[in-house]
Formats: structure tokens, C-alpha cells, sequence
């Protein structure tokens, strides 16, 4: 939010300094972001008259002025400005200065064989607004010579960020009260003027949606002039970056930037009937102001007319009532929303204004009166009128909460040592009410304040947290125990393995869409009041924000991506630490032999999975492949990794075509995924690692090749050849499979290297013998033949 100096102390009586207001903003909670001075953007600019103006010798659109500025010679300029001519007063840019527009530095030059001395600007040339058809022309009483930018009433414009749970210094009046109550000036709340309506507002105004819009008040104001708003007005927007559009707009974002009140204005001749506050029609369609059409639900609160909606309540007004120069008669409203109400309609409509943020945190339910006659009154000043009677529809939630204080919880709570008496002022000065027994009214705009913690907040914050001792936490003597648990033990090591093995860490939102999580079999959890309704399902599956990663990522040009992340998926019995990768595109570089890039397999996936596990601590060895992954897989190309046939600890696979498109994947992709909580935890085997001890003697390796059902998983054969002779065989690996000529139709010959390790002894032909026919008869069992 910004605003200007020169609007602060419309409500605080101040001597002090940009620099001491800076720093008491950020000691009380406002954060400045940044000042600026527009006095230093307009340096070398200079309020100038011109003498004469006579044709260019030598270009029929140019002029040659000679210009005073109130010292020395007159300069010559040349100038093509239309409006330029003798006796005018304007601005002058002298050489050196840099024009804010374009950040030209203005130098003197020939024009046409002609030497200009500097550049007389138009509004939009210095950043003052939009005009642009001709130089600025200033009142006959500007002092000549004077810089322009202490004549303009250039002032300092402070930059702040205002924290989602203090609405009431969404606006200028309420970040002055704090200031005042810090001990910076005193506090000026804004003047209200007393308006009598000269005549019954001839609009019918109601509510009939008491829960989206308790209250609704409006008047009307006859035979108004809609032109520009007045200087001062404009001066105070663009400091703020609202653009002026017209006095009518530009009186209503002046008084939500002021007051923190939005409010509308509609073109009476616009309207036919009632107007109403009421819940929307399924299928209702509005025209915004930023000519978008809306399609409109019955959860949504809407004001409307008989002919149909004209304003989408607290967020938007509507096109077909918006106030145009040649309107002349207006109505005013406004209401107080329902902040729930405006949070779910702005994310279902992806609609974000700064009426939306207002309401949505919660504006003064008790300025209604006082914010409709300030309206009023900027108007009237601006635009001339005559006001009717105010029209009130509905009951505002006005009740004030009452909390009974304790002063000493300031020092058990917020550390610091404060007097009651201090404690009182502080309080009073934000507008709380204190009675002698530390009862504590707090004012309607304080949404935030919901017991007495808040109001110790209040408190320290306005004493100073600077004040606020650093204190150590205790700590017990002696070397600090490990407090990492043994699931937090397991994902540091995984998060290392996986980065050695060349994949990067992605971290991605725990809430996707809907449309996402049905992609992936559909969400659990959702939220009444997501920040988004594409972050509205907490994520069954992390495998739909890593796609989304990597889509953006070949948006940029990749072509190559290892991602991974570890997280939780939220399922119907709560929620699940796994890992999930995905490797996307080409494995490698261009292949010299096919000229093409290799892309990733399932192979690959299961490669990455089983690097994994090993790292993780898990019996890789007993893992038991088994069927399809999946839905989210390829039919025929993923599998799971099973301790028994009901314990998943792992699946991998190429993520399924459909998937890819739905998330405009145009590229292979495979993925895998693994469950840490179904992972066995090792049983602790003390802080030392036993001592290296190699084999004395060599290990021996033997060939087999079984002819084996095709249909036959091949890891079920490694695994009964493994447990053929747990003491003599130390390792198995499938080395080749072959189907085809020699191969009996339906099966398939896998070949297995066995690696036998003696212990005291070296192997005799006998003991080889011995483990060859224990191998064969394990195999037997799978029905698997030896091959001759």
C-alpha cells in the first residue's frame, strides 16, 4: 500500500521526519518497503513562462520560444507542443535533467539548425497523468523560476506491506492513528460532514441476503458534473498508483484509500426498480469492469436490479452501471459484506481487486454512516449535486467484545516490564475502551483481537519491541543429545542419496486443484477456504505438483529433467511421508548410432528405486516384484515392490499417456514412488560399525540358464536361486533372456551368474556339485528346467 506525506498528515499533526516515520512504522508492525521522493525525479525542472513563440524557420510543426525562468537571459526552445504560445506559464526541463517518462537526459541540441536550451513537458512526459496532447499549462500566479516540484507539492511516498490481519490500516487514517499512538504527532480522525438530504432517495434499496450483505446503505445525488477530479485528488492517487479516471471513480477509490472503505457508484439512468443485495442465480452472468463476463453461482452475494446483476458484491461493480462523463444522476452504496462470503466468491472466480482484500479481512462494520457522508462530500465538492435522504437496508455487526484484562500478563507474556498507567494510554490511543477494572471494549475494526494476548501484542508493539530483552533459552550442561528422529534420519539420507544420483530436489505445494487429484484417483481432504481454488485438495499423490515442475521446466527449453521430492500425501486415514521422482525426456545426449536421444525407461525407474531402498536401509534382497502400479502407470510398463504380497513399499513405472496429456507432457515420462512409512525400520546395532574383514579366499561364480514359463516374473527365479544356500551363495544376477528359435513356444530362457563365496575351506568339486543341485532343485519348484 502506498501513500503520500502530504496525505498522512491530513489525519496526523506531525513534525516528524521521513526518516523518523520509517522507523516508527516499522517498529510498531507496518514494514516499509520503500520511500520515494518525487522531488527527485522532477530535479531540473523549473516553473518557466514564455515570452514569445514564433514559427520554426525550417519545420512547419515546431515552434521557437523564448522562455524566462526568472534569472539570467531567456533561453531558446523549440517546442511542438499545439498549445504552446506567449504568455503561458509551464515546465521546463534545463539541460541535465532526466525526463521520468523515459529517462532521457535532456541536453542542449540544434533542431533543425535551431539550438533548444531544454524541453517544456507535458503531464504525461513527468509522470503526472496520461494527458499528452500538449505542454502543461500552470495558473497565471506561478512563481516563475521556482522548482517544480516544491510547487507541484511533490511529497514523500512511503511503501508499506500490511500484515492479512490489520484491515484497519488498510487505509491511511487507521496507519496514522497507530503512528499517533507511538508517540508521532497526534491523531486527526477524518472530518464527516453533516449532509442533509434535500430530497427521499429515489432509489429503493434492500438486502435479501442477510448472511453475504447484513447491511446496505445508500442515497442518491441529482445533477452532478462528472469531469476530472480535482487537482489535489489526482496529486494523492498517483502517489498511491491509482490511476484518476473521473471524479465520481476517483472520489470512491479516495475514500477506500483513506478510510479503508470501498464503495460504489452506479448511473441511476442505468437501473430499472429495486436495487438489492442478494445471492446469485446458478448460470447469472455479469459484465465486470474490467470487461470480463462472470458466470455467477448462488453462493456468490450480488447486487442486482430488475433487469439483472449489476455489481459482484464487495468485489466488482458491473459494466452496464458504470458512471460515464455524460452521467448526471448517481446512486451511492454502501454495505458491509460478509468476509467468508467474498474469500470463496473472488478464488471461484479468480478475481482479486482491492475492494476484495478489504472486505475479505474485514473492514469497520461502524463507518457505514460516516463513510457514505464523506463519499457524499467528496462528490458534492467535485462534482456539484443535489443528496437525498440516506437509505439503510440491514443491521451492520456492530457488537463490541468485551475482554477482561490482566496489565501484569504484559510482562509474563510479552517480556517486557510496561506501566498500567502506560498500558492504558496505549490502548485508549488505539481506540479501545478501558474501564477501572480492566475491562477492555475493543473497537468493531479490530477483527484481529480475540482475547488478551492480542491485547498484550498491542501493547509491547507500541511500547517498542526493541525494548524487549533478549533472553537465552536454558540449556542442560554437557554435549547436546541428537533430537532427529529416525523418520527424519531416514529422509536425510535419502534426500543425499538421490542427489548423488544426479536428481534435484523439487518442493512443491502440499494442495492441488481438484482436477489434479481426480487425475490421481481423487483427494480426500479439501478445504472450506483454500488461497486458491487450484490449491483447494490436500495432494493424494505427489506425482501431480513434480508433472506440473516439470512441464513448466520444458516450457523453458529442458529437454532433460531429474526431479524428486519428499513429502506427505494426505490419504483417508491421514497422512503418509513418501518419496516420489520423475525422469523426464532424454537420459543422455544424441546417440551417434541412431542420431536420436535415448529416453528414459521403466527400467531406469526401477534403477532409481532399488538405489533408493538400498540407501534407506531396506531388505532389497527379500523385495518381491508384482503386478500393474497402477493407474497413473503404463498398462504393461510399471510394477510394485512388495515385503509379502500385501506390504507396497515401492511402484515404478512410465507414467500412463493420458496423465502426460492432461498436463501438456509431450514427452517420456516414468516415475516411481516410494511409501517411507512401510519401509522396516533396521534395528539398532550400536554407534560402531563392526570391523572390515574381506573373504580369505576367492569367491567362485557358476553359470545356469532354466527354461522358465514366459509369463514367470524373473526376479521370482533370482530370489529361489538366492535362497538356494544362504551360507554358500552371496550373490545372483540375471545376465540374459532369450525367447525364440530353440526356445519351446511359451517360455523363455533366463540365464542367472551365481556367486559362491567359501568360507574356511576352499570349494571342492563335490561342494560345487552340492550347491548346483540345491540351486536346480529351487528352481525345480518354479517349475524351471535346466537347459541342456
Amino acid at each position: 500500500m502506498k501513500f503520500s506525506l502530504e496525505w498522512l498528515k491530513d489525519y496526523l499533526d506531525t513534525d516528524a521526519s521521513v526518516a523518523e516515520i520509517s522507523a516508527a512504522l516499522n517498529a510498531i508492525g507496518i514494514e516499509v518497503e520503500g520511500i520515494e521522493d518525487p522531488a527527485d525525479k522532477l530535479a531540473g525542472f523549473r516553473v518557466a513562462e514564455v515570452l514569445t513563440a514564433a514559427p520554426h524557420p525550417d519545420a512547419d510543426k515546431l515552434q521557437v520560444l523564448t522562455v524566462s525562468t526568472g534569472e539570467g537571459d531567456p533561453l531558446t526552445v523549440v517546442c511542438g507542443a499545439p498549445n504552446a504560445r506567449a504568455g503561458i506559464k509551464g515546465v521546463l526541463g534545463l539541460p541535465g535533467a532526466v525526463v521520468p517518462a523515459n529517462g532521457m537526459q535532456l541536453r542542449k541540441s540544434a533542431i533543425r539548425g535551431v539550438e533548444s536550451n531544454g524541453m517544456m513537458c507535458s503531464v504525461r512526459e513527468l509522470e503526472l497523468g496520461d494527458a499528452h496532447e500538449g505542454i502543461i499549462e500552470l495558473p497565471a500566479d506561478a512563481p516563475v523560476g521556482a522548482d517544480f516540484a516544491a510547487y507541484n507539492g511533490a511529497s514523500p511516498v512511503f511503501d508499506v506491506a500490511i500484515t492479512p490481519n490489520r484491515p484497519d490500516c488498510m487505509g491511511v487514517m487507521g496507519i496514522a492513528r497507530d503512528l499517533a499512538a507511538a508517540g508521532l504527532g497526534t491523531f486527526k480522525p477524518a472530518e464527516v460532514p453533516q449532509i442533509a438530504g434535500e430530497e427521499a432517495c429515489a432509489v429503493e434499496v434492500r438486502t435479501d441476503d442477510a448472511e453475504g450483505c447484513p447491511a446496505f446503505y445508500a442515497r442518491t445525488v441529482r445533477g452532478v458534473s462528472n469531469g476530472a477530479s480535482p487537482e489535489w485528488m489526482q496529486r494523492r492517487l498517483l502517489a498511491a498508483g491509482q490511476r484518476p479516471i473521473s471524479a465520481l471513480v476517483d472520489a470512491t477509490n479516495y475514500l477506500m484509500l483513506a478510510c479503508g472503505r470501498p464503495a460504489h457508484v452506479y448511473d441511476m439512468a442505468k437501473l430499472t426498480g429495486p436495487v438489492v443485495a442478494r445471492r446469485a442465480r446458478d448460470g447469472e452472468q455479469v459484465e465486470a469492469l474490467n470487461e470480463k463476463t462472470y458466470t455467477l453461482d448462488e453462493s456468490m452475494t450480488v447486487i442486482a436490479d430488475q433487469a439483472g446483476v449489476h455489481d459482484i458484491g464487495g468485489i466488482m461493480g458491473g459494466e452496464d452501471s458504470s458512471v460515464q462523463p455524460e452521467t448526471t444522476d448517481v446512486l451511492l452504496e454502501i454495505a458491509y459484506f460478509n468476509p467468508e462470503s467474498i474469500g470463496v466468491t473472488g478464488r471461484k472466480l479468480g478475481l482479486a481487486t482491492d475492494a476484495r482484500t478489504r472486505f475479505e479481512r474485514g473492514v469497520d462494520p461502524a463507518f457505514l454512516d460516516d463513510g457514505l457522508a464523506i463519499l457524499t462530500g467528496l462528490i458534492l465538492e467535485a462534482c456539484g449535486g443535489t443528496p437525498s435522504e440516506v437509505m439503510r437496508a440491514g443491521q451492520p455487526p456492530v457488537e463490541a467484545k468485551v475482554i477482561a484484562f490482566d496489565p501484569a500478563l504484559t510482562a509474563r507474556l510479552g517480556g517486557v516490564e510496561v506501566a498500567k498507567a502506560e498500558q492504558r494510554r496505549i490502548l485508549e490511543s488505539l481506540d479501545f475502551k478501558v474501564d477501572d477494572d480492566w475491562q477492555v471494549t475493543c473497537p468493531p475494526r479490530r477483527h484481529d483481537i480475540e482475547g488478551p494476548a492480542d491485547l498484550v501484542e498491542e501493547v509491547v508493539r507500541i511500547h517498542g519491541l526493541d525494548k524487549v530483552a533478549s533472553v537465552a533459552l536454558p540449556r542442560a550442561e554437557g554435549v547436546a543429545k541428537p533430537t532427529a528422529t529416525p523418520a527424519q534420519k531416514l529422509e536425510r539420507r535419502l534426500r543425499r542419496a538421490a542427489a548423488a544420483r544426479g536428481l534435484n530436489e523439487a518442493i512443491t505445494w502440499s494442495f492441488i486443484s481438484e482436477r489434479e487429484a481426480d487425475l490421481v484417483g481423487g483427494g480426500r481432504w479439501v478445504l472450506d477456504n483454500p488461497i486458491s481454488e487450484d490449491l483447494k485438495v490436500m495432494r493424494p499423490s505427489l506425482l501431480p505438483g513434480l508433472l506440473s515442475a516439470a512441464r513448466r521446466n520444458l516450457d523453458r527449453g529442458a529437454n532433460s529433467l531429474q526431479l524428486f521430492e519428499i513429502g506427505r500425501r494426505y490419504l483417508e486415514d491421514g497422512e503418509h511421508p513418501s518419496l516420489a521422482f520423475v525422469l523426464v525426456g532424454a537420459k543422455g545426449a544424441r546417440d551417434w548410432r541412431s542420431g536420436k536421444p535415448k529416453p528414459f525407461d521403466a527400467f531406469d525407474a526401477k534403477a532409481v528405486v532399488m538405489d533408493l531402498l538400498e540407501a534407506a536401509g531396506a531388505p532389497v534382497a527379500n523385495l518381491m516384484v508384482m503386478g500393474e502400479a497402477g493407474d497413473v502407470y503404463h498398462p504393461g510398463q510399471s510394477a510394485t515392490l512388495r515385503l509379502g504380497p500385501k506390504n507396497v513399499i515401492a511402484s515404478f513405472g512410465a507414467v500412463h499417456p493420458s496423465l502426460l496429456k492432461a498436463f501438456d507432457i509431450d514427452v517420456p515420462v516414468v516415475a516411481g514412488g516410494i511409501h517411507l512409512y512401510a519401509i522396516p525400520q533396521r534395528k539398532s546395532s550400536g554407534f560402531a560399525r563392526s570391523a572390515y574383514a574381506p573373504p580369505a579366499l576367492q569367491a567362485v561364480s557358476r553359470d545356469f540358464a532354466f527354461l522358465v514359463d514366459a509369463a514367470l516374473p524373473a526376479g521370482d527365479l533370482l530370489r529361489a536361486v538366492r535362497g538356494a544356500d544362504k551360507a554358500s551363495i552371496v550373490d545372483a544376477r540375471i545376465f540374459d533372456v532369450f525367447a525364440g528359435q530353440g526356445v519351446p513356444v511359451g517360455k523363455k530362457s533366463v540365464a542367472v551368474e551365481v556367486t559362491l563365496q567359501p568360507g574356511e575351506a576352499s570349494f571342492k568339486d563335490a561342494d560345487l556339485k552340492a550347491i548346483s543341485d540345491k540351486v536346480v532343485a529351487a528352481a525345480a519348484k518354479l517349475g524351471a528346467e535346466l537347459r541342456g
